[in-house]
């Protein structure tokens, strides 16, 4: 039976990722920093080392090996560079970046041994375009496309595959809870923040949803995903497309 660790699994994308792996006959560890998401559930803190380095082990202490690695956790802070606090730009940066580093470097050894072992990062349209008032969250997630670039050098000989899957807006928590904040940063309704900032950069007027991901997800860690590795994965409604 396949294995997976999957990050922030409690709710939103990770959530509907491990459901669908596990769907799809996946032995699944689910870490979030409460311990109920599907699967086999896992309290960590991924701003720490240790938090990172206890999953994987957890993983393997679990499954006896290890052929998937989806690193999805993630948390948004939106101000504008002047005032954007100093100790939120070290959290976003450490669950954003460092997390999915050493997630990878912990579980290398087992992704190898796997065959075919794949990492995946959710990472955003944001790793390939900017907004305003985001700089801690584009920052992190335009240096995880580059350690994906970097994982699927280095991984190659050993079968491992990296992919960066690049989603627009998900309706997710994180998303949700923008909402507001976008809103006070341009002065503008809770709606109009919805229709006119969040989706203003989206050909398609919509938001996209956690199963759609999880579809993205399932297919790059399955057989008929080999040939992805070293690129993002963009399902953006055209975001990028201008």
């Amino acid at each position: 039976m396949p294995t997976a660790l999957v990050t922030g699994a409690a709710s939103g994308i990770g959530r509907a990722v491990a459901e669908h792996l596990l769907d799809g006959g996946y032995d699944v560890l689910s870490v979030d920093l409460r311990d109920d998401g599907p699967g086999t559930p896992y309290a960590a803190d991924l701003t720490t080392r240790e938090g990172n380095a206890g999953a994987v082990q957890a993983a393997l202490d679990a499954f006896g090996g290890l052929d998937v690695v989806v690193a999805n956790a993630g948390v948004q802070h939106v101000a504008s560079v002047r005032d954007f606090p100093e100790d939120r730009w070290d959290q976003i940066v450490a669950l954003l970046l460092t997390s999915p580093f050493l997630l990878a470097k912990h579980a290398w050894d087992a992704l190898a041994a796997s065959g075919s072992g794949r990492f995946i990062a959710i990472a955003s349209a944001h790793a390939l375009a900017a907004s305003p008032y985001k700089a801690a969250y584009v920052s992190a997630k335009h240096g995880v496309l580059g350690l994906v670039k970097t994982l699927a050098l280095e991984g190659a000989e050993a079968g491992i595959t990296a992919t960066a899957v690049c989603p627009g807006y998900v309706r997710t928590p994180l998303v949700e809870r923008q909402i507001p904040d976008q809103a006070k940063a341009y002065g503008v309704s809770e709606e109009r923040a919805l229709e006119e900032v969040i989706l203003q950069p989206h050909a398609i007027k919509r938001l996209i949803e956690p199963s759609e991901v999880a579809e993205v997800v399932a297919f790059l860690a399955g057989p008929n995903g080999s040939a992805f590795s070293g690129v993002p994965v963009t399902m953006d409604l055209g975001w990028t497309a201008r």
